[in-house]
């Protein structure tokens, strides 16, 4: 049986001004006719991209921003012509790109639906017989004589979203449009897109929620400046892509005028002082973090833990040591130092972001968003303490912490 999508050696390149101009009164634009033209230059968006995907297949796609995700799915929709390449395509397809993307605002939901799903390729018959069902996923029973204009941006995507799933198309694209949702609209997507992959039908699901990949995606391709790594098992992909992402000192460069505080660098390391990157669950590590204070404000330091599904797991701060930050409050560089105990997390992949506050006003004064990545390793042996001898994955659980026990007999 052919592949249901074959993407073959497609390549896109844009021009680009490499010197960027100012706005130009009227005789300057006619003046610059006779000066010499500005520079261009082609950037390659993607190079020679190469996959299949089978009918039925779940396809998850990885890469950083401007890594060329939206350029191929806008492709594979259509939108865009590829400069060289070719795609054969064994099926109709369904995008969801933009929130509103082939919405009118003038028109009413009922309206809309019927005109996206025309420009879709669904016949009357076919959008009459999902009707109800895309009124009542997307919620807006109450609003679907109303124009879309009058509609919040979270009931456009909910409406844009229904169309596009419960019409009868074989592959379905989605973009990263679901993480303007709600959570519970979000897991009411996932759902949705589950049931839809179960049915037979084909997506390819753009996201930076390595959580939601996992779950959903069967297989996954990354991409890394346009030029796309082979098709392989999604655990393995996110693991790949993940580490390729680490960073062993995170070194911030930034500089803001009247900065008061600033986090120079930070690292992990180990009982040894030895900079690391993965960490066993039974093992102690420290986050390491040289900083600034040009103010001679109070200020504290603290750290944010986050999983990679961008769930907020752990705050702390220094203020078991410095209540008020009056210690650190002089004109100079400091090196401050958390230890973060065994046996407190799961095994997973995580980020720290390491942060500074003053204390008086209480404010914000730097913080490292993209974090340190932090993969946390379980040896699925009798070293975690809180597993002990089970050997499930316990994926629900955030924390698998070893916590202070007593048996007594009654």
């Amino acid at each position: 049986m052919k592949p249901i999508l074959e993407i073959q050696t497609i390549s896109k390149k844009f021009r680009i001004n490499a010197n960027q101009q100012p706005y130009l009164s009227l005789r300057d634009s006619v003046s610059s006719l006779f000066k010499t033209k500005n520079k261009t230059e082609d950037f390659w968006a993607l190079r020679d991209v190469t996959f299949n995907v089978e009918a039925g297949d779940t396809v998850g796609i990885i890469g950083k921003n401007g890594a060329g995700k939206s350029t191929l799915l806008k492709i594979l929709s259509k939108i865009t012509p590829p400069t060289s390449g070719k795609i054969i395509c064994r099926g109709r397809i369904a995008s969801l790109l933009e929130v509103g993307t082939g919405f009118h605002p003038e028109l009413s939901g009922r309206e809309n639906i019927y005109m996206n799903g025309s420009i879709l390729g669904m016949r009357k018959a076919e959008i009459q017989k999902n009707f109800d069902a895309i009124v009542n996923f997307a919620g807006v029973e109450k609003f679907i004589d109303t124009p879309l204009k009058h509609y919040s941006s979270g009931m456009q995507l909910r409406l844009a979203f229904a169309v596009a799933a419960f019409l009868e198309n074989e592959i379905l694209i989605i973009d990263e449009v679901l993480a303007v949702g709600d959570a519970e609209f979000q897991k009411k997507c996932m759902g949705k897109m589950g049931d839809i992959s179960k049915g037979g039908r084909t997506i390819l699901f753009v996201s930076h929620n390595m959580a939601a990949l996992q779950s959903l995606c069967q297989k996954s391709i990354i991409i890394d400046k346009g030029v796309v790594k082979e098709l392989m098992q999604t655990s393995q992909a996110v693991n790949k892509y993940l580490n390729s992402s680490q960073k062993q000192v995170i070194i911030n460069n930034k500089e803001k005028k009247d900065q008061k505080a600033r986090i120079n660098s930070a690292c992990l390391r180990n009982e040894l002082n030895e900079i690391i990157e993965i960490v066993n669950t039974y093992d102690d590590f420290y986050l390491e973090i040289n900083w600034t204070n040009f103010s001679c404000d109070r200020i504290n330091v603290a750290i944010e833990l986050h999983n990679y599904s961008g769930k907020a797991i752990m705050f702390s701060s220094d203020v078991s040591i410095d209540w008020y930050g009056d210690k650190k409050q002089n004109n100079k560089s400091y090196i401050s130092k958390v230890k973060i105990n065994k046996n407190q997390l799961k095994g997973d992949e995580y980020f720290i972001r390491p942060c500074l506050i003053s204390t008086n006003p209480v404010e914000l004064l730097d913080i490292i968003k993209d974090g340190i990545h932090l993969s946390l390793k379980d040896p699925l042996n009798e070293f975690c303490l809180a597993r002990g001898n089970f050997k499930e994955s316990f994926e629900p659980f955030t924390h698998l912490t070893a916590l202070d026990w007593q048996n007594n007999e009654i």
